[in-house]
């Protein structure tokens, strides 16, 4: 991985059927803060092809856009993280990019992925072929920074659990749908503090990054936030008048 200054330029991968506009609320928050946001919109984004070609087409978009040293953050929903993590792991994206976020990824699979038999979705189902080879060496995302964000509440990625991952960091925000993840301020704001960690190089040689181990990260306010959510909504079940 490139030695880096930590402005660099942040590219958002969006999900299944969406396109970049989807980042309407988070990329100018970004830029706002001072980062360079970049987006694409990945063709076909309905599963029609392997979520491979499609990281190809990240692999391409990032070649023609960025100078060959430049490094750059990473930040994939959904789908889009499944693909942005073939592009690092596959495609030489280890290389440069050093901070990489992935937000409601189904990393271990969705069983929502079987109401499809289209190729990309075939391969976001649980024990897929194309997820067990990401996952049997998923120890080199540590030579960067990952995190992934995730709620507990997801009814898209099934099991909700599967956006998490054995290395990097973990970030839960008891956000109540999938899709909101994109514009909760609590996730956008997870997103801005992953991008702030200070780089592997600057954490020194020795710790728990290094070690590969995760680093869980859900505050006391969260874990409120979740079960004051579960009760109001185990309230509405028994109360079907009364409000989340």
């Amino acid at each position: 991985m490139n030695n880096a200054t930590k402005s660099n330029p942040v590219l958002l991968i969006h999900g299944i059927n969406d396109t970049g506009a989807v980042f309407y609320k988070m990329a100018p928050y970004l830029a706002a803060l001072g980062r360079q946001v970049y987006d694409l919109s990945l063709t076909p984004n309905n599963g029609n092809v392997g979520l491979d070609n499609l990281a190809e087409q990240v692999a391409a978009y990032i070649d023609k856009t960025f100078a060959p040293e430049q490094p750059l953050d990473l930040v994939g929903f959904s789908m889009g993280g499944i693909v942005s993590r073939y592009y690092v792991q596959r495609l030489g994206g280890i290389e440069r990019v050093q901070s990489f976020i992935t937000i409601s990824s189904p990393h271990q699979g969705t069983t929502a992925a079987y109401l499809s038999q289209r190729p990309g979705c075939i391969q976001m189902r649980p024990d897929s072929a194309f997820l067990k080879d990401l996952n049997q060496d998923v120890a080199m995302l540590n030579q960067l920074n990952f995190t992934s964000i995730w709620t507990p509440f997801d009814l898209i990625i099934v099991p909700a659990r599967s956006s998490q991952l054995p290395v990097g960091r973990e970030i839960m925000v008891p956000v109540p749908a999938h899709p909101w993840m994109l514009t909760d301020s609590r996730s956008i704001k997870s997103v801005v503090e992953a991008l702030s960690d200070p780089l592997k190089e600057e954490r020194g040689s020795v710790g728990a990054w290094e070690m590969g181990e995760s680093k869980k990260t859900m505050t006391n306010n969260n874990r409120i936030q979740a079960r004051e959510f579960i009760r109001k909504f185990q309230s509405k079940i028994q109360n079907p008048k009364s409000k989340i």
